[in-house]
């Protein structure tokens, strides 16, 4: 489908090394400034030249991944650099549109934060982008062309162009969802998270992650996060609270019920019961606070005896399958990948048994 849209990527193709070595991104990133330099600010070529960048990529990726060269965990990480470095670029455009400046840089006192598959660094070949932006209490007299810039930085990733589009983005997990501000201030950010926000929002934050922009306001996020997480919560009420919202969401998605992330011992089964594990016991083993992704933290869940460790590493090996599972189907154009009768019925049982030893 890639090179059906794409004809230009067959020189690529070409190219396309006979085994796959790990990509060099900060050399990636050198090489792109340089390209990006030569196109000034001519904004439709300089889109189009991100596009192709990213589709080159993900091509490569994907002939090591079809020829078994490159593992799932593996490849999320790729994916995710992949998204770290575009994200850090694009800051850099949309800053200088707003303030001036080279654009070589990201304006400073401001940060994106990934959530989701990209903050857990699990992104598939077509996963969208959960981001929220931050910026530095230092720069609130200049909120508004901070707001600037957030939008900016959407534009440039969803724009359509001859080329495509960079990335789907979702910008509903910052402070009061859609009704709230495109950007927050650290402070107000914090607040909420320590005051007003739903557990739900707390599972989120287990997956979040600095991206792009500021390092340093980067490191205060990574603070906060810790700090929220490990927050002493009531065992029995946040499993409750986390038990409803699953039941929850299974009335609100009219899916198949075989489908791959809804399905019952299925990704979104996976993905709570780890959330859960995370916030009910972090504060007395802090390693879970390690944004390490689910197959890690299962296995650390299970070697410090939180969950039995025949069952946490069963859940763990069926993650992987899950991915694998979800990564082939992208491939395959498959929007909603549907497991046909007895498909995974082993890894959806390791799963299952997880749920069991979790919520009980």
């Amino acid at each position: 489908r890639l090179l059906a849209r794409h004809p230009i990527l067959l020189d690529e193709l070409t190219r396309t090394a006979a085994s796959f070595t790990a990509t060099d991104w900060a050399e990636e990133r050198r090489l792109l400034a340089g390209e990006c330099a030569a196109l000034g600010d001519d904004t439709e070529r300089l889109m189009d030249l991100l596009r192709h960048f990213k589709q080159r990529h993900v091509l490569r990726l994907s002939i090591a991944d079809v020829e078994g060269e490159l593992p799932v965990m593996a490849l999320s990480d790729e994916l995710s650099a992949l998204a770290d470095l575009l994200l850090d670029v694009v800051l850099g455009f949309a800053g200088r549109a707003v303030f001036g400046g080279d654009g070589l840089s990201p304006p400073p006192g401001f940060a994106v934060v990934g959530y989701g598959k990209l903050g857990g660094k699990e992104l598939g070949y077509g996963s969208d982008l959960d981001i929220v932006f931050l910026y530095d209490e230092s720069r609130n007299d200049e909120a508004e062309k901070l707001a600037r810039v957030a939008q900016r930085v959407n534009t440039w990733l969803t724009s359509h162009t001859a080329a495509g589009v960079l990335y789907e983005t979702d910008l509903r997990l910052r402070p009061d969802g859609a009704a709230g501000l495109m950007v927050s201030s650290f402070p107000s950010f914090r607040d909420y998270q320590a005051k007003r926000a739903w557990t739900w929002e707390h599972q989120a934050l287990t997956r979040a992650r600095y991206c792009a922009g500021d390092a340093a306001l980067g490191e205060r996020f990574e603070r906060l996060r810790r700090e929220i997480l490990s927050a002493p919560r009531d065992g029995a009420k946040l499993r409750a609270e986390i038990v409803a919202m699953r039941d929850k969401m299974r009335g609100e998605v009219k899916a198949d019920s075989r489908d791959l992330k809804h399905v019952a011992g299925g990704v979104i089964d996976l993905e709570f019961a780890v959330q859960a594990l995370v916030l009910a016991e972090s504060g007395r083993h802090p390693s879970l606070l390690d944004n390490k992704g689910n197959h890690q933290l299962l296995n650390r869940a299970g070697e410090m005896g939180i969950v039995p460790k025949e069952v946490a590493a069963a859940a763990a090996e069926a993650y992987l399958a899950l991915r694998a599972r979800t990564h082939a189907a992208s491939l395959n154009d498959e929007e909603h990948p549907l497991l046909a009768e007895g498909e995974l019925a082993a890894e959806r049982a390791a799963v299952q048994a997880l749920w069991k030893a979790v919520f009980g």
